[in-house]
C-alpha cells in the first residue's frame, strides 16, 4: 500500500513531453595521478516533469554547460508523476524532481530517498468567484486540489496563515491539472490550486490569483536521490549542480527571447502566450530549509501518509553543499 501511494505523492503534475531515451551510466573514478586523462564523465539520469523547476537543468544540457562540468544529463521528461515514479521503482532514472510530501512518502515505504536540492517550482491558488477576494474569504467555499500531495499541503499552509483550517473549505478531488482549470474557468468550484503552465493559461482566461508558494513563502519543491545514487556518484551530482548554477547565471545574463522556445516546448505553454510568460529568477543551487522539512513532515504525520519517526535531518544529503 505504501509503495502505491507514491503515484499519489507528488502535486507537480503537468501535461506535456513524453520520455527520452535512457542513456548508460559510468561512475567517475578519480586518478590520483595528473599525468593521466581525465576521468570519464559520469551520465546522471533525472527523471523530471515538464514543469518550471525543471528549466535550468534542460538549459544546462541545451547549452553544453553539463559535459563543461564533466556530466552527462540524461534528461528524461515524463508527462505525469506516475509515470515518473515506475521509472524511479525500475532505477530507470539517478535522480528526480519531487516534493517534501512525495519526500514523505517515500521514506515511509522504505526507500532511502534523499535531498539534494529545492528547485524553482510554483503552485498558484486560483479564482473565478467574484465573491472571493482573499484566501478568507474561501470558508465555506469550494477548493480543486489533489488530496494528499504537496497541492493539499500547499492549501493547508495557506489557509492556516489566513486564519483558517483545512475543515473550514470543501475539497473537490481532481489529480488531472488540467481538468482543473476547466472546471474552474466553468465555475464549477470557487478555487483551485494550479502549477504553470495553466496559471498564466487561466490568468489569460480572466481568472485571479489569491496566493502562491512564492507570496505565502512555502517552498515544497525538491530535487532528490536515493542514498545509493549519491554513494555511487556524488561528483557527478556536484558536477551536475555546477553545470545548473552555470545555466542560472546564462537566464540572467542573457535576454529571455533566446531561451522562450525551449520553455514553451519543455514546459507546455501553448505559442499564443508567448508574451505572457514570465520566466522565474532562479537562484543558485541552495539546500532545502530544515524548517520546510519540518513543517511538511507535521502535515504528513496529521494525515497518517507518515509514521515512522524520520526527521528533516534523516532525508537531507550534504553531498552538494557541504560545511
Amino acid at each position: 500500500m505504501k509503495i502505491a501511494m507514491l503515484t499519489a505523492a507528488v502535486g507537480l503534475v503537468a501535461a506535456g513531453c513524453g520520455n527520452s531515451n535512457n542513456a548508460g551510466n559510468a561512475d567517475n573514478e578519480s586518478s590520483g595521478n595528473a599525468a593521466e586523462a581525465p576521468a570519464e564523465a559520469v551520465t546522471l539520469s533525472l527523471g523530471l516533469l515538464p514543469s518550471i523547476d525543471a528549466i535550468p537543468f534542460i538549459i544546462a544540457h541545451e547549452q553544453g554547460f553539463d559535459k563543461e562540468h564533466n556530466v552527462n544529463l540524461d534528461i528524461q521528461t515524463f508527462k505525469s508523476a506516475k509515470d515518473r515514479d515506475v521509472a524511479f521503482q525500475a532505477g530507470k532514472v539517478d535522480g528526480l524532481s519531487a516534493d517534501l510530501v512525495a519526500i514523505s512518502i517515500y521514506n515511509e515505504a522504505g526507500l532511502d530517498v534523499k535531498i539534494t536540492s529545492t528547485t524553482t517550482g510554483e503552485f498558484d491558488l486560483l479564482t473565478g468567484n467574484d465573491e472571493v477576494k482573499e484566501v478568507k474569504d474561501l470558508k465555506g467555499k469550494t477548493v480543486i486540489l489533489s488530496k494528499n500531495t504537496s497541492t493539499q499541503y500547499t492549501v493547508a499552509m495557506m489557509l492556516k496563515q489566513a486564519g483558517l483550517t483545512e475543515d473550514d473549505i470543501t475539497v473537490t478531488e481532481v489529480p488531472q491539472i488540467p481538468t482543473r482549470l476547466e472546471l474552474l474557468k466553468n465555475n464549477k468550484a470557487d478555487a483551485a490550486v494550479l502549477p504553470e503552465p495553466f496559471v498564466t493559461m487561466g490568468r489569460t482566461a480572466g481568472l485571479r490569483v489569491l496566493s502562491s508558494t512564492h507570496s505565502a513563502g512555502i517552498n515544497p519543491f525538491v530535487l532528490a536521490f536515493p542514498q545509493s545514487a549519491i554513494d555511487a556518484k556524488g561528483q557527478g551530482i556536484r558536477d551536475m549542480y555546477a553545470a545548473y548554477d552555470e545555466a542560472v547565471d546564462y537566464m540572467k545574463t542573457h535576454d529571455q527571447s533566446e531561451y522562450i522556445d525551449l520553455i514553451i516546448k519543455e514546459v507546455g505553454y501553448p505559442d499564443t502566450l508567448k508574451n505572457e510568460i514570465k520566466v522565474p529568477e532562479y537562484l543558485p543551487a541552495y539546500q532545502v530549509d530544515v524548517k520546510e522539512v519540518e513543517a511538511a513532515f507535521a502535515w504528513a504525520r496529521e494525515k497518517g501518509l507518515l509514521t515512522k519517526n524520520i526527521s528533516a535531518e534523516d532525508v537531507i544529503s550534504d553531498v552538494q553543499f557541504k560545511e
